[in-house]
């Protein structure tokens, strides 16, 4: 997949992912310019890959079908712009000129509220289980063509937005490897790699 496969057109769409309307989103502040990207990791039931339910889940139709954390998180209405798979599939439910609901309360270089102005992307794992090559692989290219798209400034994880409160995606997650194969500056990658200030 090169950055051409991903390129985001007017709308905001992703033209390699498959396209689902999720209803968790709403517009950024006015004149507001996205300028971050949010690496998140996710798997519904934890630990469980392949499966319908995230999908399901960022659409508000989740079937608990008798699990208790499924059940735990039906009352929550989130979303990410982009949900990348284990075997480097991918699926968008927020278009990304619009705020998906997936940063929570955040900060990022001392500035609050990181939905108004990032890109979520859901990437299916766990903290501590090593990533998929082709997730790597679809990720790059997907990294390439948002930057093209937008004025990005920093890619960063949900931990750093949120150190505390959340943890993904985790110490599994190769940061430096991320960025040598997207090609984007070292410094947008400040925080994952461990250069600079929250």
């Amino acid at each position: 997949m090169s950055a051409a496969d991903c390129a985001i057109d007017a709308a905001g769409l992703c033209a390699a992912a498959q396209q689902f309307a999720s209803p968790h989103c709403n517009s950024r502040p006015e004149g507001q310019a996205v300028e971050l990207i949010v690496l998140h990791n996710i798997s519904l039931p934890p630990g469980q890959f392949g499966g319908d339910e995230v999908r399901d889940f960022f659409l508000g139709q989740l079937d608990p079908r008798g699990d208790a954390f499924l059940q735990s998180i039906l009352p929550l209405r989130v979303s990410a712009h982009l949900f990348l798979r284990r075997d480097g599939s991918l699926l968008q439910f927020v278009p990304l000129g619009q705020r998906a609901w997936h940063a929570g309360v955040s900060n990022w270089r001392g500035r609050d509220g990181c939905n108004d102005f990032s890109i979520g992307i859901e990437i299916e794992g766990r903290d501590s289980l090593a990533y998929d090559a082709r997730q790597y692989a679809a990720l790059a290219p997907l990294l390439r063509a948002i930057a093209a798209a937008f004025p990005i400034a920093g890619v960063t994880g949900h931990e750093h937005i949120a150190p505390g409160r959340k943890t993904d995606p985790g110490p599994a997650f190769d940061w430096a490897r991320a960025q040598r194969e997207s090609g984007l500056p070292a410094a947008w990658f400040a925080e994952a790699l461990g250069g600079g200030a929250r």
